[in-house]
């Protein structure tokens, strides 16, 4: 089989910076060990499947790490919106994807994609000493959605965390091997409200570039806590990423660019 496989840097407007994710667009769906073996194959953080489905502007979309299937993933949710809206079909402003965590609208407003995701609810937990310990800095403030989120007093903690991999997976695998740790913080000199760093190494992500679905959680923490709805984020990693969030009750508006780094054709077996 010959498919076509593009390269999209999501939350950046430049390439080598955001998060890269591989689309790739399908006619029907391939047997899931053959996804995970392309997902695997691709070796980012995300690869995206994506089919049309029955209703026009409408497809189905899933979410391989290089280990597993995922239920929400942002930045490749952003770069398959980018690749159906100025690749497939120039003329859409709009589409919808069926996914694991439901119905999921991007809408194109000028050079940025806005997503419409669930927000996460938080809740208060027992300090996870053994992942805190694998994190390196202490936080302020322990809460858990589906993800742990360690909030940090300043920027410079979070920047400076220094993280033991092989020791957070294994403290996550004792845990819950399906969470990751979100480390959030203000953002100095008023560049931004806030700066965070994800890291889900049970899932093959020692530390993600920039994380779409932590701002499911971060965006509600961060609204209640500077009591405002619109927030600039940043994510610190090494490639780093910027994304605008809007808290609408039980949702979240995500809002990012997204530039295309490659395309080309998987010359891919019919069986894994």
């Amino acid at each position: 089989m010959r498919i076509p496989l593009y390269q999209i840097d999501a939350f950046t407007g430049s390439v080598f910076n955001g998060n890269p994710a591989a689309v790739m667009p399908l006619e029907t769906w391939l047997e899931d060990k053959l996804l995970q073996s392309i997902a695997t194959e691709n070796n980012l953080s995300e690869t995206a499947f994506v089919r049309p489905a029955e209703e026009d502007g409408v497809f189905e979309l899933r979410w391989f790490t290089p280990t597993v299937e995922v239920p929400l993933c942002g930045h490749a949710t952003l770069a398959s919106a980018f690749v159906l809206m100025t690749e497939v079909n120039v003329d859409l402003e709009r589409v919808a994807f069926e996914t694991r965590s439901g119905l999921l609208e991007v809408r194109r407003e000028g050079d940025r994609y806005t997503m419409d995701f669930p927000a996460m609810e938080l809740r208060p937990a027992d300090r996870p000493e053994q992942v805190i310990a694998a994190v390196g800095a202490t936080p302020t403030t322990v809460l858990k959605s589906n993800n742990w989120l360690f909030v940090y007093e300043c920027e410079d903690e979070v920047a400076g965390l220094d993280i033991n991999v092989s020791a957070l997976a294994s403290a996550l695998a004792e845990d819950d091997s399906n969470a990751g740790v979100i480390c959030t913080a203000p953002a100095a000199d008023h560049r931004a409200d806030f700066v965070s760093r994800f890291f889900a190494p049970c899932h093959g992500i020692p530390e993600d570039p920039v994380t779409g679905s932590a701002h499911c959680s971060l965006a509600p923490y961060w609204s209640e806590r500077l009591g405002r709805a619109d927030l600039h984020a940043l994510q610190i990693s090494a490639r780093g990423g910027e994304l605008l969030c809007r808290v609408r009750g039980s949702r979240v508006q995500i809002s990012g660019r997204a530039v295309k780094y490659m395309e080309g054709i998987a010359a891919v077996p019919t069986s894994p």
